[in-house]
């Protein structure tokens, strides 16, 4: 919702709000105070709060509404803190310091208050601007200490251009002993260099933070970060190797690495690496989700690793995941691509009996192996199971078996399904008819017949 939209989420509006609101939006800033006063309203901290969070987008009705109501109500820190917010936002960056000095001289100042000028700052790309703040913080009485100088950090970080100017201020964190980097700190960095892509230097850092701050479970945000730039920037071999020297300290990074890292390495097909971390994670006592195993199993599949991808199926149930029809469709597929017949069967049957059908490609697709497979009769089992539990839609799985009863020449069969298929209103392709023409013509004068008769219904559906 805008910050100043009164009809997004009128439920949420106080209707004391409301008025004011109107006050404000529409009124030009010099009648802005002698409306205000014309309502009779007093204003509450609460309502004072209300206000201010509304009127980001309109600075110098927020200001002259925050004047008005300082005289019947001393404001809260939290107001001020809008209020410098607001300002910074909409880069009015000497009021901005203007209100930070009357904050000072009410003694209201706190470390949340030079938060968000950093924000703003780094906001507008103005990184000196951020980095000299944090300067002259000891000067309004607040402390600079490692919280704010993180504070800063990710202020810089998250923004274009902002992590190198944020290296450069890691290098005067670690020269001070009021402010030297913690953990926290090498965590933002590596994850602003994990956005960047710069795995190269998120290995500097790396190596920066284990001689500063040592191995600690508590830096799983940063283990993370850091392997995930090594994925990202394609060294997968490096980003193994890294895990397994954090294995060795008792140091996993969490879900987030793993699941950022089968992401790419779905995207890579990179089956073997995936493996590798996939093992040493789960191997440790993580347990993945349901889209993490469901993502794992498809990329086994997309590398023909069917065997593998059974046996993630199997451990995915003791892990607390339980398969859905994503799951069972990908090895199903897999099985299908791989012509492999009989496990195809009994998977099928597995599926069903778990509530998971095939989608209506891989029955079909299903059909068509079974046929090519030596075992038709399990397309059929296949067909009639769709046709009792009225699996929509029929059409393509429908022509596979006008085909594969084609390629058996089960004439009989063929004629009495393509019929049926024609009383469902089911579409029969044209291309299916040509390959049903060319069998019945070679069987001679009597299954010819057979065929005029059928394409003549065929010919009447179209014309539905």
């Amino acid at each position: 919702m805008a910050e100043n939209d009164l009809t997004a989420s009128p439920e949420s509006t106080t209707p004391t709000a409301r008025i004011i609101c109107e006050i404000l939006f529409r009124q030009s800033p010099h009648q802005i105070c002698p409306a205000l006063a014309s309502t009779g309203i007093v204003p509450t901290l609460d309502l004072i709060l209300e206000v201010l969070t509304l009127s980001y987008d309109y600075p110098f009705s927020a200001i002259k509404f925050f004047q008005w109501a300082g005289p019947a109500q001393n404001h809260s820190p939290a107001a001020w803190n809008i209020i410098v917010d607001l300002l910074g936002r909409n880069r009015l960056f000497d009021s901005m310091w203007d209100a930070i000095r009357s904050m000072r001289d009410q003694s209201t100042l706190s470390l949340s208050t030079f938060s968000s000028a950093f924000a703003n700052y780094a906001s507008a790309a103005r990184f000196d601007d951020a980095v000299m703040t944090f300067q002259v913080m000891d000067k309004y009485g607040v402390p600079p200490r490692v919280a704010a100088a993180n504070s800063l950090l990710r202020a810089m970080c998250t923004q274009n251009g902002g992590v190198s100017r944020a290296l450069e201020f890691l290098e005067t964190m670690k020269g001070s002993e009021e402010f030297g980097p913690d953990g926290d700190s090498f965590g933002i960095l590596l994850e602003g260099l994990e956005k960047e892509g710069n795995s190269a230097r998120a290995k500097t850092v790396f190596g920066e933070m284990v001689v500063r701050v040592g191995w600690s479970p508590a830096h799983v945000p940063a283990y993370d970060a850091f392997l995930t730039a090594l994925v990202r920037g394609e060294e997968i071999e490096e980003a193994v190797k890294f895990l397994g020297v954090m294995n060795k300290n008792g140091c996993l990074p969490g879900l987030r690495f793993l699941s950022n890292a089968v992401d790419i390495l779905v995207k890579k097909k990179s089956g073997k690496n995936a493996i590798l971390v996939w093992d040493i994670m789960v191997g440790n006592g993580l347990l993945p989700n349901l889209a993490m195993y469901n993502a794992m199993i498809g990329l086994m599949c997309d590398c023909n690793e069917v065997d593998r991808a059974f046996q993630l199926l199997d451990e995915m149930v003791f892990n607390g995941a339980f398969p859905d029809s994503v799951t069972y469709n990908a090895i199903f597929k897999c099985l299908i691509k791989n012509s492999r017949v009989r496990e195809a069967g009994k998977f099928f049957v597995e599926m069903v009996k778990n509530e998971c059908l095939p989608t209506h490609f891989n029955f079909a697709a299903a059909i068509t192996m079974f046929f090519d497979g030596d075992d038709p009769e399990m397309g059929v089992e296949i067909w009639n199971f769709m046709v009792e539990n009225c699996v929509e839609p029929l059409d393509v799985a429908a022509n596979a078996l006008l085909l594969g009863l084609c390629k058996l020449d089960r004439l009989s069969e063929l004629k009495r399904c393509a019929d049926d298929m024609l009383d469902r209103r089911i579409s029969v392709y044209e291309s299916t008819m040509a390959r049903l023409k060319s069998v019945y013509y070679k069987d001679g004068r009597g299954a010819k017949d057979k065929y005029d008769g059928l394409a003549r219904r065929w010919k009447t559906s179209l014309a539905r």
